[in-house]
């Protein structure tokens, strides 16, 4: 499976919904799109991932990447990763998880409370 993002927009919100697989091949096109988008002046990034089926050390690499990124030029970034998504879980929930990083980001279960000012993320 190929990866596919999706950009659209939701009010202050950039969001880039990412299917398919984030692997060594594949990641570098989702740093190429968080890039543009703060490269368009855009400071909200919403990731929603809960349509990725695998995701590698390469791929949290760039979740990583994408959050210092966005703390630099005071950005905010936020994850969507539903707990029953990509069919038997998010996968890259478990992974971040696994990993002991799934607390550095700011998650939610779907796109509506992602873009809610007065959401709270869900815990780590």
């Amino acid at each position: 499976m190929t990866l596919k993002v999706l950009e659209r927009e939701r009010g202050d919100w950039a969001v880039l919904q990412v299917s398919g697989e984030m692997d060594l091949v594949t990641s570098p096109a989702v740093r190429q799109h968080v890039h543009d988008a703060v490269a368009d002046g855009r400071r909200s990034l919403v990731l929603d991932l809960g349509e990725v089926r695998f995701c590698d050390s390469s791929g949290v690499g760039v979740l990583i990447a994408a959050r210092r990124l966005m703390r630099s030029c005071q950005g905010r970034l936020r994850l969507i990763l539903p707990a029953q998504g990509a069919v038997e879980g998010s996968h890259v929930n478990r992974v971040l998880a696994a990993l002991g990083v799934r607390r550095l980001f700011e998650v939610y279960p779907d796109l509506d409370s992602a873009t809610t000012e007065a959401a709270d993320p869900l815990s780590a």
